[in-house]
């Protein structure tokens, strides 16, 4: 996104935290959420719609009746001043606008799962299913495949979460695969990095030799927080080939503590 973008979107995140906040409802955040991505597939389908709602010759107040016209009676009250809130912002481009309430939208359900007190188990769902895609090439594969119909990729999955993670978590999965923005498994990964933000904490995906307890995790995310200046949560899987030791990454940083990273380098240092 442009500058413009980044700041229409960034004011339109506040608004929806202080429209969803005010009473804490789990229903109605859900809600929001769920109406606002019916909104992005109907700007999806007509670009005309998409130009208009970011017309800037158009006045802010037009652009948020142009909402209240098309979607008013379609969808729940907060969805529709969310929408309405992120019409009246100043958009690069109509893209950039969609891209906006795919982002709202997650959100939305984000906040929802907090009001619910379920937002770190969302967290730790979104981490362990990103680890089962990472495994499971064929089903990656297939959810990878631009070309197959997103319905398809949808109720694959849906049988694949059913019964074991969230409501919210499956909402915010499944609408990730209809809107793929990298691959499946960077694309759940970047909705738990956001799920984790919310929380004010940022991920460290830890790859150990062994299985790390609770109180090792605990130390962990205390040296890591002391580097980093900010809370971490710990997500950890094992990997024996690493032979001791553990990998550690925080966004692009890759700290590798590793004893297999360690014979890499000492036989890259006497090649």
């Amino acid at each position: 996104m442009k500058a413009a973008s980044r700041e229409a979107l960034a004011t339109s995140q506040t608004r929806l935290d202080e429209i969803l906040g005010g009473d804490n409802n789990v229903a109605t955040a859900a809600q929001a959420g769920l109406d606002i991505f019916e909104v992005v597939d109907v700007l999806d389908a007509d670009r005309e719609l998409r130009v208009a709602f970011t017309d800037i010759a158009a006045p802010s107040e037009a652009r948020k009746s142009l909402a209240e016209t098309l979607f008013g009676s379609k969808i729940s009250g907060g969805a529709l001043r969310i929408i309405q809130e992120a019409a009246a912002a100043q958009w690069s481009t109509p893209k950039d606008f969609v891209k906006g309430l795919v982002s709202l939208g997650r959100r939305a359900l984000l906040r929802g799962a907090e009001a619910q007190g379920q937002l770190g188990q969302v967290e730790d769902e979104l981490f362990r299913l990103s680890q089962i895609l990472d495994r499971e090439g064929e089903l990656t594969q297939l959810l990878s495949d631009r070309t197959a119909d997103s319905a398809r990729k949808r109720g694959l999955l849906a049988n694949v979460l059913y019964g074991k993670v969230t409501m919210f978590t499956e909402a915010l999965v499944l609408q990730a695969i209809s809107r793929p923005e990298q691959n499946p498994i960077d694309d759940v990964a970047a909705l738990a990095d956001s799920a984790a933000d919310l929380q004010g904490r940022t991920i460290a995906r830890v790859t150990a030799a062994g299985e790390l307890n609770e109180g090792q995790q605990a130390v962990l995310a205390e040296k890591l927080g002391k580097i980093y200046g900010r809370a971490m949560s710990i997500h950890s899987e094992v990997d024996t080939s690493l032979l001791g030791g553990m990998r550690i990454r925080v966004g692009d940083e890759v700290i590798d503590g590793s004893t297999a990273g360690k014979i890499a380098r000492l036989r890259a240092q006497m090649a």
